[in-house]
């Protein structure tokens, strides 16, 4: 043991004091932070200075004339084209963006055969907003059709439907509040740290141990330790810079969302933050939905989350750092490792691509279930599932099983690495390794 944790502290030490750790380290969190700063800036502020665009709309049917809205990315111009193709218009007229076309034969029961002509490819949100005029036009013109008042028309279109949800604590018969939102992004959220954190301390757990075995440093270290207890330092002491790096970013990210979100929203936070705080109960359920969801955030029991996030990121990394060191044993160089990474690194890009839809979708189904217990997809969907409430022994039987399967994986990757370590010169085949692992001296 007092030789594990010399290689632990090595490889520890040997990492948190290059300047790259330091320099990551700082600059990651504050980089993420401002990333997503910037997003909400755009997403709160729109498109910034982009230019307001003219379009042209020739309505032949004379029915769309002063009919469609102007917003902060169009403004309208109706007339009639004359003896004059749309190319040659747009040509001539060089202030138009583009040309809404509106057939002869549009009417309240035939809406085909719109043109919208322009120079560039317009993008998804500008059509979106022009059809979305036009069928507004359509449905409220139906709706007069059958003598309904257009103030009434407008007070329908207006109504909101928000639901509002409650976690019921059957053995304790309370409420508790709960927000389907914020239990995405937080189950999301972790589920991606430790998917993050898994492949970049796995890599370098297999990238430390090819550049021992090719320097031939290994020949010499494992003359004073035994194969396995170099592969537990390594893996131990890469795994704390990784809860010693996160431990960072999470203490800075904390830090670093006020400042950033006060530069680039300026008096807006101000501004949004008065709004909510005025907000009175009546308030439609729209308006409230922000309310709702960081209420929802701030009802998660956080040390509880923690405690099982940590849990899944030491035995997850332990899990398939494990797999990576044997992997790095068993090949000389890096270019060697593509065959053998495919199927250690499949069941975690498996476990994040179902997570988005199948697991989300159905967070207590059987799907969601089996892969939360199965120690290869278990460190992920866990994740994404808690936030909504895992029963306990669902808890307790994937942690037990997760436990089993990383004790298996290093006893696997061990009887790999004592031999794998010490060969040179040639690729190993599938065949060559289970003849390692099935040999006894």
């Amino acid at each position: 043991m007092n030789k594990i944790l010399l290689i632990l502290k090595r490889e520890f030490l040997t990492r948190v004091k290059k300047k790259s750790f330091l320099i990551m380290t700082i600059l990651s969190p504050l980089l993420i932070v401002f990333f997503y700063g910037i997003t909400i800036y755009f997403t709160v502020n729109g498109p910034g200075n982009e230019e307001v665009k003219t379009v042209f709309v020739n309505d032949n049917s004379g029915l769309i004339a002063n009919k469609l809205s102007n917003n902060k990315i169009f403004t309208f111009e109706y007339g009639t084209l004359v003896n004059s193709s749309p190319a040659e218009f747009l040509k001539n007229n060089a202030n138009y963006y583009a040309l809404l076309q509106i057939p002869d034969s549009f009417g309240l029961n035939n809406t085909t055969g719109i043109k919208f002509l322009a120079v560039d490819q317009p993008s998804i949100s500008q059509i979106d907003y022009i059809e979305n005029e036009i069928e507004k036009y359509v449905k409220n013109e139906q709706l007069s059709n059958y003598k309904i008042d257009q103030s009434i028309i407008d007070k329908i279109n207006e109504t909101k439907v928000k639901l509002s949800t409650v976690k019921l604590n059957l053995e304790n018969e309370l409420e508790e509040k709960s927000n389907s939102g914020a239990a995405t992004a937080l189950g999301m959220g972790g589920a991606l740290l430790i998917y993050l954190f898994i492949f970049l301390y796995g890599v370098m757990v297999m990238k430390g141990i090819i550049e021992e075995k090719t320097n031939r440093i290994v020949e010499i270290i494992i003359s004073s330790v035994r194969p396995f207890q170099l592969m537990m330092g390594k893996i131990l002491g890469i795994a704390s810079v990784g809860l010693l790096q996160f431990i960072i970013w999470v203490t800075l990210i904390l830090l670093a969302m006020p400042i950033v979100s006060n530069l680039l929203m300026g008096d807006k936070v101000q501004e949004m933050a008065n709004v909510a705080a005025n907000m009175p109960n009546t308030m439609p359920a729209k308006a409230i939905s922000g309310n709702a969801f960081l209420d929802g955030l701030m009802s998660f029991n956080y040390p509880y989350l923690i405690g099982v996030f940590v849990f899944y990121f030491i035995t997850g990394y332990l899990f398939y750092g494990a797999l990576f060191a044997a992997i790095g044993s068993a090949v000389d160089n890096e270019t060697d490792t593509q065959q053998f990474m495919l199927p250690v690194t499949m069941p975690l890009v498996f476990s994040i691509a179902l997570a988005q839809g199948l697991v989300l979708n159905a967070p207590n189904g059987a799907a969601a279930f089996w892969l939360s217990i199965i120690p290869f997809t278990s460190p992920v969907v866990m994740m994404i599932r808690l936030p909504f409430g895992v029963p306990t022994w669902e808890l307790a039987l994937s942690m037990a099983l997760m436990i089993c399967g990383f004790m298996f994986t290093v006893w696997l990757a061990s009887r790999i690495y004592r031999i794998g370590i010490l060969t040179f010169g040639k690729k190993p085949t599938y065949k060559e390794i289970w003849k390692w692992i099935k040999m006894s001296n």
